[in-house]
C-alpha cells in the first residue's frame, strides 16, 4: 500500500474532514482515504442508467429477464 503526504491543505478543509471523521466515528485518515476511493471509484466508473441498473443488481447474481418480442409498428393515422 502506498501513501500520501498532502502539503498545504486549507484550515477550513482539516476542520471539516475532522468533523466529519468524528461525525462517522472514523480517524481523520481513514475518512479520507474513503473520500479519496469513492471519489476515484465514481470518476472511472461507467456512467449511464443501464450502468447504474447493473451495479445494483451484480452483486445478488444479476436478473434475467424476459423481454417482450417486438410487434410491428402501427401505421400512422390519417388526418386528411
Amino acid at each position: 500500500m502506498g501513501s500520501l503526504t498532502i502539503r498545504n491543505l486549507d484550515d477550513e478543509v482539516k476542520k471539516g474532514l475532522r468533523i466529519r471523521a468524528a461525525l462517522n466515528e472514523r480517524s481523520m485518515e481513514e475518512e479520507a482515504r474513503l473520500i479519496l476511493r469513492d471519489a476515484v471509484m465514481r470518476s472511472t466508473d461507467n456512467h449511464g442508467l443501464a450502468s447504474a441498473i447493473r451495479r445494483r443488481f451484480e452483486p445478488d447474481g444479476g436478473v434475467e429477464m424476459d423481454l417482450p418480442r417486438r410487434q410491428p409498428i402501427n401505421d400512422p393515422p390519417n388526418l386528411r
